[in-house]
């Protein structure tokens, strides 16, 4: 059964949105984990849009479980990361205009200067996620520098407007754990899953973690963040 990792960034892009001292982000990922989570996530991004680096201090010193960076390959957020030392780091493109994260990281491309992050980040003891699309040449370039997982961008399944689309996105992401598991690699998936698309992902064998957080912040306006995670629990252990 994977288990759940709940990303936090916008409880502080709510914050950020009045530049008040509140929602805190801390005191939500104490919420989420006494809910249930795994592990926290946070993204910080180069133009500091939700998370900020005293929210990332303060997660590196309070959060109980595994705390998941999400960071760019840029040297500034790279230093950061070797400084905080969070327990994983998660490797994603990253676009200063885009909404979202968009696709998954092309490994494929930037192999040498990937690898060099990856090199530095494992030095200091920080387990390295690659946010990848669901490709074959992907995974095996991810295999090839080094890192210790894979994390497979469900953003096209999630997004499909049809079901043969919906389908078809569904057989990548199969195929790919397989494969990813074949060749010795821990398989986890996020973007874009919610309440109503993640149980399919959730059942597809030797997934290790979920990692969820847009849905999951959505439905705590209604019925609250602690309720929010324990549903999304409940789906992730395929309960």
């Amino acid at each position: 059964m994977p288990k759940l990792g709940v990303n936090i960034d916008h409880i502080a892009t709510l914050r950020q949105a009045r530049g008040e001292l509140f929602p805190d982000p801390i005191k939500v990922a104490k919420i989420c984990e006494a809910s249930g989570a795994d592990s926290i996530v946070c993204h910080l991004r180069v133009d500091r849009r939700h998370i900020n680096d005293n929210d990332l201090k303060r997660l590196k010193v309070s959060v109980k479980t595994r705390l998941n960076l999400e960071m760019s390959a840029a040297a500034e957020i790279v230093s950061i990361a070797l400084k905080i030392r969070p327990d994983q780091a998660t490797l994603v493109p990253e676009k200063r205009q885009e909404l979202t994260t968009e696709g998954g990281l092309d490994v494929v491309k930037h192999k040498k200067k990937i690898a060099d992050v990856v090199s530095k980040l494992k030095s200091k003891g920080i387990s390295v996620n690659l946010f990848i699309d669901p490709s074959m040449l992907q995974i095996k370039a991810s295999k090839d520098i080094g890192a210790d997982y894979i994390e497979l961008h469900t953003g096209s399944y999630a997004n499909a407007k049809t079901k043969s689309a919906r389908d078809r996105e569904f057989n990548r992401i199969k195929k790919s754990v397989l494969y990813g598991n074949s060749i010795g690699f821990g398989v986890n998936a996020g973007h874009g899953l919610d309440y109503a698309n993640a149980p399919a992902i959730a059942k597809i064998p030797n997934i290790e973690e979920l990692n969820i957080g847009f849905s999951i912040i959505a439905a705590s306006v209604f019925i609250g963040i602690g309720n929010a995670v324990k549903e999304m629990k409940k789906i992730a252990s395929c309960v």
